[in-house]
């Protein structure tokens, strides 16, 4: 059944059924889209409900099993009810469910219950990057042996290519330790860390694997994985810490798998 102002236009200029079938899902404020009818043309409403409410389920579920730390640290009603508001805020531009919650720490982020928990969006922005990890591309992660073969006098302007599932994560809290304690099922107990800890998340053959980045470390891999030098990265990293040390996360680096290729600069 068609709207009645649509039987009247130019079948060139007729939005798609989708078009009018979508907005409303995730907003219960608005009225059931004129263009769904049951049986004989009669409204349907209560079906239109029911599947507005499995659609938000679908995606609350989802969320639920890309951040699954980030629930056992709020506990189940907490994080269904910031989740719902998140559904309803922003619709998934992709089919495909893994692919939904980007922007859901950001949302946590601001969201305003969840403010007692400052550390909790670096929480879910470790997890996010483990299930993009997960499902990056497969590269065959850089041989040690591949950089020790460039010269030492051209080490300097060597530019490195990132493996697909490299990711590297900042925080002013220990978001590593707080992401490992409860990314298991095992009891959490007190967690004694203080100091900020940044992630590096990789995925260099089957399985994804968080690191806690050593000092300077962010700093060193964000710029290399950006297409920097490593005599420039190596610079931003030590003006960044004092204690970073090179010779260490450039094995660091290898041991992880975080590049893939090695060249220079031009």
């Amino acid at each position: 059944m068609l709207p009645a102002e649509r039987r009247n236009q130019d079948p060139a200029h007729w939005p798609s059924y989708a078009d009018t079938f979508a907005p409303a899902l995730l907003d219960p404020g608005r009225a059931t889209p004129a263009a769904v009818a049951g049986p004989n043309g009669k409204a349907a409403i209560k079906r239109y409900n029911v599947y507005r409410n499995n659609v938000t389920v679908s995606l609350i579920d989802a969320l639920a099993a890309t951040f699954p730390a980030t629930q056992r640290i709020t506990g189940e009603d907490f994080f269904r009810a910031m989740a719902r508001f998140h559904v309803r805020a922003t619709p998934p531009v992709s089919p495909l469910l893994f692919e939904y919650g980007h922007d859901f720490p950001d949302f946590i982020e601001r969201y305003e219950h969840a403010q007692s928990l400052p550390w909790l969006a670096d929480v879910a922005r470790i997890e996010r990057a483990w299930l993009d990890a997960y499902h990056a591309a497969d590269a065959e992660p850089l041989a040690p042996q591949a950089l020790a073969s460039v010269p030492s006098e051209r080490l300097a302007d060597a530019v490195l290519t990132p493996h697909p599932a490299a990711r590297v994560t900042r925080s002013r809290f220990p978001a590593v330790t707080i992401f490992v304690a409860n990314r298991s099922s095992d009891p959490v107990g007190r967690i004694e860390a203080s100091e900020p800890e940044d992630a590096l998340v990789t995925r260099p053959r089957l399985e994804v694997a968080v690191r806690r980045l050593p000092p300077g470390g962010a700093v060193f891999l964000t710029h290399l994985i950006a297409g920097e030098r490593l005599g420039a990265a190596a610079a931003a990293a030590l003006g960044d810490s004092p204690d970073f040390d090179l010779s260490a996360n450039i094995a660091g680096m290898l041991k992880a798998g975080v590049f893939s290729a090695v060249g220079q600069g031009g």
